[in-house]
């Protein structure tokens, strides 16, 4: 796809790949909190209500052609439906 390049500062094509999670860190704050909440029996409390959950957020990473430089942008806003990249006819 033809997009700006922040690095080259100019309009260029660029490789599109889909960006993909990377391996989760079993020591990270987010991780322990979990791993702490799971511990005991857990009680319900009455009267709390359910979230809707959001969709995620799509990202692509973007590799330019003429710097090899990479930089994600994301496509969209919170979606429903899985992102597609394709070969250019």
């Amino acid at each position: 796809m033809n997009t700006y390049c922040p690095f080259c500062k100019h309009h260029t094509s660029h490789n599109v790949k889909l960006a993909s999670k990377g391996r989760a860190r079993s020591m990270a704050v987010g991780n322990r909190k979990h791993e702490r909440k799971l511990l005991g029996h857990g009680g319900k409390r009455a009267g709390e209500k359910t979230v809707k959950k959001q969709g995620k957020r799509q990202k692509v990473t973007l590799e330019c052609s003429q710097c090899k430089k990479k930089h994600e942008r994301v496509v969209g806003t919170r979606t429903k439906k899985k992102l597609e990249v394709g070969k250019e006819n």
